[in-house]
C-alpha cells in the first residue's frame, strides 16, 4: 500500500483528500503546516506528497525547495489556486512533479497521483506522453502534432491526456466522464462525444476510433 503525505491547512479540503485517497486504497497522513511536512518527509516513510502552496509556517514552495536541496526524490503533486500561475511555474521549476489547480474534481487529482506513483516506480518522469503521432507535455500543457503546436482547452487537454495514458485501449464513456469531468455517467449526456469531436477536428479524425457499443480508443 502506497503511503501519501498530505500537506494542506484547510480542514475541509484536507479531510476531503484524506477520505478520497484512503477509499482509493492509499495510506494517508495529514499535516497543516510546512515545517511539519519537511520533518515527516525527511523520515522517508512516504511514497508521494500532495503539497498545498499556501501553507503557514513554511510555504509550499519553500518546502519543495528544502526537499530537493537535500536530495529527496519523493514525488510531489502541488495544489495551487488558479490565480497563482507564477507560483505554479516556480513550483515546477523547483522540482514539483505535477500540479492540480483549485477547484478540482477528485478524479483528476487521483489520476495524477496514480501517474506519479507509477512513473516513480518505473523510473520514468511520465511528464511527456506520445502515441498516435501526438506528443503531450503534461507540465507545460503543450500538445504537438506533426511538429506543430495545437491549442487545446483545459477539458480537451484532460481528455487527450487520458487517451494518451491508455493508447490502443477502448475507453468507455463512463470512464472518460469519471477521469475528465468527475461525475457519474448520465445516459442522456453527450459531452464525451462532443469533446471527442473537438479533438478529431484539431488532431485528425483518423486518430480516434469509435468502437460501437463500447466507447473510443486512440490508435497507437
Amino acid at each position: 500500500m502506497s503511503r501519501i503525505l498530505i500537506a494542506e491547512d484547510e480542514p475541509r479540503l484536507s479531510s476531503f483528500l484524506e477520505k478520497g485517497l484512503r477509499s482509493a486504497g492509499y495510506s494517508t497522513t495529514v499535516v497543516d503546516d510546512g515545517n511539519r511536512a519537511v520533518a515527516l518527509a525527511r523520515e522517508g516513510e512516504f511514497d508521494l506528497l500532495v503539497l498545498d502552496i499556501g501553507l503557514p509556517g513554511l510555504d509550499g514552495l519553500s518546502v519543495l525547495r528544502t526537499l530537493r536541496a537535500r536530495g529527496e526524490q519523493l514525488p510531489v503533486v502541488i495544489l495551487t489556486a488558479r490565480d497563482e500561475v507564477i507560483d505554479t511555474v516556480t513550483g515546477l521549476n523547483s522540482g514539483a512533479d505535477d500540479y492540480v489547480t483549485k477547484p478540482f474534481v477528485f478524479e483528476e487529482l487521483l489520476a495524477r497521483v496514480r501517474a506519479r506513483l507509477r512513473a516513480h516506480d518505473q523510473g520514468d518522469s511520465g511528464l511527456e506522453l506520445a502515441a498516435g503521432g501526438v506528443r503531450l507535455d503534461v507540465l507545460t500543457r503543450r500538445a504537438v502534432v506533426g511538429g506543430e503546436e495545437v491549442d487545446l482547452t483545459a477539458k480537451e487537454f484532460a481528455l487527450l491526456e487520458t487517451f494518451l495514458r491508455h493508447p490502443g485501449q477502448v475507453l468507455s464513456r463512463e470512464q472518460l466522464l469519471s477521469h475528465v469531468w468527475g461525475y457519474d455517467f448520465d445516459p442522456g449526456s453527450n459531452v464525451v462525444d462532443v469533446y471527442v469531436g473537438y479533438l478529431r477536428k484539431k488532431l485528425g479524425s483518423e486518430r480516434f476510433e469509435t468502437v460501437r457499443g463500447m466507447g473510443y480508443r486512440l490508435k497507437p
